[in-house]
């Protein structure tokens, strides 16, 4: 396992400050529930829905390459059984079962909100924590009507890497979402979004010690 030094951690403490947004959390019309290899994140979702931030969430992810032999029934199913085994009863849970990124987690959980005959005014995105600030810019690209606020379990760096197991592969995914934040908007995937010159240096310095597996293919 690749160990990191004190100069990594630093700068990966730059790069996940700088995907929290931060958004005050407000009762919101439904929530989304963006698929991952973070099971956290639907029992977070539950704690939410018990707060009664929403009536209903929509639990988005499909079999993604990466996360297939973690979650062989897909991503959607075994968040949805997380959040019933936290005492969200099935009722308040609608399952997108087919996404393989983010952008299908926003058109396909429209289509399934719809579906139900649910339109949401505003939506709680509740994703991995160094997902927040990605959630959102492609929600505002892909689903402009709704207001959106993005939500994460309220962790540090360091606890979120034990959780994990791994602080490089955590690194490698704050790196490739950061690279997906700057080149998405070109690409019609979500909107613009400044990066600040501490963030943007702390994220050439880890692509120059090589996390670079979760990024784009050329």
């Amino acid at each position: 396992m690749r160990e990191l030094t004190a100069q990594d951690w630093a700068d990966a403490e730059v790069v996940w400050d700088y995907h929290q947004l931060h958004h005050e959390l407000v009762p919101c019309s439904a929530a989304l529930i963006l698929g991952g290899n973070d099971l956290g994140v639907a029992s977070f979702a539950a704690e939410l829905y018990h707060r009664s931030l929403f009536p209903v969430m929509v639990m988005s992810g499909g079999k993604a390459p990466g996360t297939e032999k973690l979650f062989p029934r897909g991503e959607a199913e075994h968040f949805r059984e997380v959040a019933l085994g936290c005492g969200v009863p099935d009722e308040a849970i609608l399952l997108e079962p087919n996404a393989r990124n983010t952008g299908e987690n926003f058109v396909l959980s429209r289509e399934v909100f719809a579906a139900a005959g649910i339109r949401p005014t505003s939506l709680l995105l509740i994703a991995m924590p160094y997902m927040e600030r990605r959630a959102y810019a492609t929600c505002r690209r892909q689903w402009p009507e709704v207001d959106p606020r993005c939500a994460s379990a309220p962790v540090g760096l360091r606890e979120y890497v034990e959780r994990i197991g791994s602080a490089a592969d955590v690194v490698d995914m704050m790196v490739g979402d950061t690279e997906r934040v700057m080149r998405y908007p070109d690409l019609g995937f979500a909107i613009a979004q400044d990066v600040p010159e501490l963030a943007l240096a702390a994220y050439s310095r880890l692509v120059e010690r090589g996390f670079t597996s979760r990024m784009l293919k050329a």
